[in-house]
């Protein structure tokens, strides 16, 4: 298939909204980069989509192909089956997690061939539980930042 850069990702909230944390594992010609970050409360969809986001803005060119891995039907289907261009028409109104999705799309773009590829998680995919791990670990994390998407669009009432 030529060059390609592969990407597996991953995201993990316990409690759901709860602390939670992303995971990747990036590959190209041989060389692989690992990345996590943690998150004092946030979502395991907003992760999952995150770690996608992080991972795209890592790419020091667009013109490779990219494709990413990913156990979250969430983000693979909202891309494969062209939802998201219908939440953009409809500027997000009603879409859960609007801020990801359109600093999403603005990469996304830049990008001509770019695939998504649904993996079964938690079973026999090496890499898809390392970035699992890596996210599991992340949310653990003594200091964990603040998800501010996730605190303005659902602001504590007491």
């Amino acid at each position: 298939m030529g060059e390609t850069i592969t990407i597996h990702t991953d995201g993990a909230a316990r409690g759901n909204p709860g602390p939670g944390g992303y995971g990747i594992v990036m590959r190209y010609k041989g060389h692989e980069k690992t990345m996590a970050e943690g998150y004092k409360k946030t979502t395991n969809n907003r992760m999952e989509l995150l770690a996608v986001i992080v991972a795209l803005e890592q790419l020091k060119t667009k013109q490779i192909p990219v494709r990413i891995y990913t156990d979250s039907k969430y983000v693979a289907d909202a891309v494969e089956q062209g939802w998201i261009h219908n939440w953009e028409r409809k500027q997000f109104k009603k879409t859960k997690n609007p801020d990801l999705w359109r600093r999403f799309l603005s990469i996304y773009k830049q990008i001509p061939d770019i695939r998504f590829h649904w993996v079964k998680g938690h079973a026999n995919n090496e890499l898809n539980n390392r970035a699992d791990e890596l996210a599991v670990a992340a949310s653990k994390l003594p200091t964990l930042k603040i998800d501010e998407g996730y605190q303005n669009n659902n602001e504590e009432l007491f």
